[in-house]
């Protein structure tokens, strides 16, 4: 059971370290773009 707890433990604290790097490194940031909707008005 030991080992099953410290295995468990490890995986956490790994997927901890990725996540974490992945904030750093990955580009999180949305992308921008300028948006352009044409818009017919019926005047009577």
């Amino acid at each position: 059971m030991r080992y099953i707890f410290r295995f468990v433990l490890i995986l956490v604290i790994l997927g901890g370290l990725a996540v974490t790097g992945y904030t750093f490194v990955g580009d999180l940031s949305p992308q921008r773009a300028p948006v352009e909707t044409p818009i017919t008005l019926e005047v009577n």
